[in-house]
């Protein structure tokens, strides 16, 4: 079981394909069509944001 951990996650359903994007961590599971998510991406690289 996975849980939204950070800002930017990318999540996708895949039972219908849904695909959303986290804007604020509210700590819990995302659930689509009667099921958990699976995450795909786990937001932006932390690094690449001081680099700038």
């Amino acid at each position: 079981m996975a849980f939204v951990e950070r800002k930017g996650e990318i999540w996708r359903c895949q039972i219908c394909g849904n695909v959303v994007q986290v804007i604020e961590v509210g700590g819990g599971q995302l659930i689509c069509c009667g099921g958990p998510m699976t995450r795909v991406s786990s937001g932006p690289d932390r690094r690449s944001r001081s680099d700038k």
